[in-house]
C-alpha cells in the first residue's frame, strides 16, 4: 500500500533500521524487528548508505577503493516484505550511483513489489563529489523529478510501449534546517521544490520539541507545501548521547531534559527518562495534528519498545 494512501485511513507509525554490516546475516534485524512487532507498524524504512573511500590491500599492493559500509537495502527490504508481510520503504540516494544505475535499481525495486521510496542525496564520510559526472545527481530534487517521470513512464532509455511505475515519494524535512542552508527560508524553498517536482509527503529530521515540529509546519504551509509531514523521533536514553547526537545531525535538545538526563543517578534511570520524554514527545506530536510518528530505532529495540509500550498504554 502506499503511504500516502495509508495516511488517510489515520495516522501511521513507521520505524527505520540500517542494512546490516558487509558480512554480517539480517538475524539480529528480524530479532529487533520481531520485538516491535506488537505495534501496530504501517511501515519499515530501510537506509542506503554512500560509498566511502578506504584504502585495502590487494596483491601485496595498497589501493584505494570506494566502499559501501552498510550494502544490502533492496535485499533487505525484500526480506522484510516476505517474513512479515508489511510495507517496506527503502531510501534512494543520489551519491554512489550514475542516473541510468539509478534507474536501474528504481526498476529493481519496482518488479520486487515496492511501492513506497523515500529520497534523500546523501551523505559521504570521505567526499567523492569531484568523481560524481553529468550522468550523476548532486540534488535529491533531481532524483524526485527522475522518479515522478518514471511514474509516467518516462524512462531515461525511450522504451516504446513503456510502462509507468508507481512510486510513492517521501523526502526529508529539517525542522531547524538543513546544516548546509544559510537560512530556514532557503531550506524551505529547496523542500517546495522537491514537493513541486513530485514528492508526496516529508519525513523530519528528528526533533526533540513539538513547538519546533509546530513552527515547521507553520512554515512550510506558508511556503506552500501542503503535503503531511510526518515527524521523526529518536529515544535518547543515555546521557552520552545528549551531547553526541546534536553534533551529527545539528538538532537542539531541551534543556529540560538534558537537566533531568544530568540528575539522573544511574545508567538504568537515564533509560527510563529518556523513554518517558520520547514517548511524550510522540503523544504531543500527535495531539498537534501530526500524521504519524517516524521512529529511528538505529537497529535497537529495546528503547524503542519501551517508547511504543507507554505511547500505546497511553501511560505517558
Amino acid at each position: 500500500m502506499k503511504l500516502i494512501d495509508k495516511l488517510k485511513e489515520g495516522p501511521i507509525l513507521s520505524i527505520e533500521v540500517l542494512p546490516p554490516s558487509r558480512g554480517h546475516g539480517v538475524e539480529e534485524i528480524f530479532r529487533t524487528i520481531d520485538q516491535l512487532m506488537e505495534f501496530p507498524i504501517s511501515f519499515i524504512n530501510v537506509t542506503r548508505h554512500a560509498p566511502e573511500l578506504a584504502y585495502v590491500e590487494s596483491d601485496g599492493q595498497i589501493v584505494k577503493v570506494t566502499k559501501v559500509k552498510r550494502p544490502g537495502t533492496v535485499g533487505l527490504a525484500a526480506a522484510l516484505m516476505h517474513r512479515y508481510r508489511i510495507d517496506v520503504v527503502p531510501h534512494v540516494i543520489c551519491y554512489g550511483m550514475d542516473k541510468y544505475q539509478i534507474e536501474d535499481l528504481l526498476i529493481d525495486l519496482h518488479l520486487i513489489g515496492i511501492r513506497n521510496v523515500f529520497v534523500v542525496r546523501g551523505e559521504y564520510e570521505n567526499p567523492l563529489s569531484e568523481q560524481q559526472d553529468r550522468s550523476s545527481y548532486r540534488h535529491a530534487v533531481e532524483l524526485v523529478q527522475h522518479i515522478a517521470n518514471l511514474n509516467r513512464g518516462v524512462y531515461l532509455y525511450p522504451t516504446e510501449g513503456s510502462e509507468p511505475t508507481d512510486f510513492c515519494i517521501g523526502v526529508a524535512g529539517y525542522p531547524e534546517k538543513h546544516f548546509e542552508a544559510p537560512n530556514m527560508e532557503e531550506d524551505l524553498m529547496n523542500l517546495k521544490r522537491k514537493i513541486d517536482a513530485g514528492a508526496h509527503y516529508v519525513v523530519t529530521q528528528m526533533v526533540f520539541d513539538v513547538e519546533i515540529y509546530k513552527r515547521f509546519v507553520q512554515m512550510a504551509r506558508s511556503f506552500g507545501i501542503h503535503v503531511p509531514i510526518i515527524p521523526g523521533v529518536k529515544p535518547v536514553v543515555n546521557l552520552k548521547s545528549i551531547y553526541s547526537i546534536p553534533k551529527k545531525f545539528f538538532v537542539t535538545i531541551p534543556a529540560s531534559f538534558v537537566s533531568q538526563m544530568h540528575q539522573a543517578s544511574s545508567s538504568e534511570e537515564e533509560f527510563r527518562i529518556g523513554v518517558r520524554f520520547a514517548a511524550k514527545l510522540a503523544e504531543d506530536l500527535l495531539a498537534a495534528g501530526a500524521p504519524g510518528i517516524h521512529v529511528f530505532t538505529m537497529g535497537r529495540a529495546k528503547a524503542t519498545k519501551a517508547m511504543l509500550q507507554l505511547l500505546y498504554s497511553k501511560q505517558v
